[in-house]
């Protein structure tokens, strides 16, 4: 357990509370991810938010403002060109990976002083998550229960059959430019926890680690959400007591659940294999 004392300090509850909002975000959004095989467009998307810091840098805005209005305009753009200029996704993400990266270093350059916290954008520091950064994360995790609430049986449509999906009249494609949204903005709240560097693991590990061992899209979202809380709050604990970065950790202690995660779904497999050769 979490020693007493170090819950007395204001940045660790601080930290304790970006991992409660990171977890429902990743739990909510990467099972959908993880469901409609999207994660490498996941990773295009949280890369080019770096292009998002490098503007508010340079306009003189919070980064973290300034990253949310460029990956959701990035993300906006990927699902227009995807549906009507029928682009390749895969050469779409390479471009937006790339591209995105680019515009934030030439605007980095391009602002006057230096950019002290850079580091932490990279990598994140969940243990320097300022009170404001918490009222804009719980915001946004307000913004995605509310919207996977309201949309959960299209969403669901489009995730699992798209096709399916506009026979039934469904607005797929204003669905797929709602769920690529939806993606942005779990990534800028990821940013502060684990930085865009390793945004791409933090939203993919839960619903990975559980999605072996579950029947449903609604089973999955509950149990990724447990499964992102055990994984944060785990990786502080362990780097508050080894003394090591925060996010690095939590990403370490992600990718052991989901390795211990498939021993077991291997194990019940060859036990249900056992069992039925004997039948």
């Amino acid at each position: 357990m979490i020693g007493a004392g170090i819950l007395e300090y204001e940045f660790f509850r601080n930290a304790l509370l970006a991992g409660f909002f990171s977890s429902i975000a990743c739990g909510i959004v990467g099972s959908f991810v993880v469901v409609k095989r999207m994660v490498s467009v996941a990773g295009g998307i949280s890369h080019a938010a770096f292009g998002g810091v490098g503007l508010g840098y340079l306009l003189g805005l919070d980064p973290l403002v300034g990253a949310f209005s460029f990956t959701a305009a990035v993300a906006a753009g990927i699902g227009v060109l995807k549906e009507k200029a029928a682009q390749n996704l895969d050469t779409l993400i390479g471009a937006v990976w790339a591209a995105g990266m680019a515009i934030g270093i030439i605007c980095i350059g391009l602002a006057p002083g230096f950019a002290p916290d850079l580091f932490s954008y990279l990598f994140g520091n969940i243990l320097l998550v300022p009170g404001q950064d918490l009222l804009f994360m719980g915001f946004l995790t307000l913004v995605i229960v509310s919207v996977v609430f309201l949309f959960y049986r299209e969403l669901q449509a489009v995730t699992f059959d798209e096709e399916y999906a506009r026979v039934m009249n469904l607005p797929v494609t204003w669905l797929s430019l709602l769920f690529l949204i939806l993606i942005a903005i779990t990534v800028v709240m990821l940013i502060r926890v684990v930085g865009i560097i390793l945004v791409i693991a933090l939203l993919t590990l839960p619903a990975a680690s559980v999605r072996e061992h579950v029947s449903s899209l609604r089973s999955l979202i509950l149990f990724s959400v447990a499964a992102g809380m055990v994984f944060s709050f785990a990786g502080l604990w362990l780097s508050y007591l080894l003394d090591v970065p925060s996010g690095a950790t939590i990403i370490l202690v992600g990718a052991a659940g989901y390795i211990l995660s498939l021993l077991v779904a291997h194990v019940k497999k060859r036990g249900r294999g056992t069992v039925g050769a004997r039948e």
